[in-house]
């Protein structure tokens, strides 16, 4: 039986040792995570939830923008990634999204199957990827702008210390 084959097996190379140090500083980082939101207040949480919200709808269209998918698939990366919930979010919160983000014309939907089942595909439009374009000049310019509240508070909530400093 060859390595591919035998995951289990005792031989081991340096790829092997550097995923399991890799999944182990994953596993405490999420356990650190779930504790940190275990002893949130009710009203830090209400924040951290608006805080996401407010970002979703563009979140939504960044995701499209690396790949064609569907919303199921947005669903799940959406929940893999959020910091405080740990339920799915729901369809009746991602779906009027992607229909309003359609009905303006930054992404568009397709039918297509996976296997038997008839499922919508969405991906993004010219407009949609100006728009994006659009919020990247933006950004830029908030961050050329060394005096920008924005900038300062992206760096202080989401750089580390060491980041901070460059």
């Amino acid at each position: 039986m060859d390595r591919e084959n035998a995951p289990f097996s005792d031989e081991s190379d340096d790829s092997d040792e550097y995923n399991e140090e890799k999944l182990e500083n994953m596993q405490k980082m999420l356990k650190e995570r779930n504790k940190t939101i275990k002893n949130m207040s009710k009203y830090e949480k209400k924040l951290m939830k608006g805080l996401m919200r407010g970002f979703g709808n563009t979140m939504i269209l960044w995701l499209i923008s690396q790949k064609k998918q569907h919303g199921y698939e947005i669903m799940t990366k959406l929940h893999d990634s959020s910091p405080i919930d740990t339920k799915m979010p729901s369809a009746s919160k991602i779906y009027p999204v992607l229909h309003d983000l359609e009905k303006h014309g930054l992404i568009k939907g397709s039918w297509g199957h996976q296997g038997k089942r008839k499922i919508k595909y969405y991906e993004m439009t010219e407009e949609g990827n100006e728009t994006l374009s659009t919020f990247r000049k933006i950004a830029q310019l908030t961050k050329n702008n060394h005096s920008s509240i924005w900038l300062d508070f992206m760096k202080d909530m989401l750089m580390d210390e060491e980041d901070k400093r460059s």
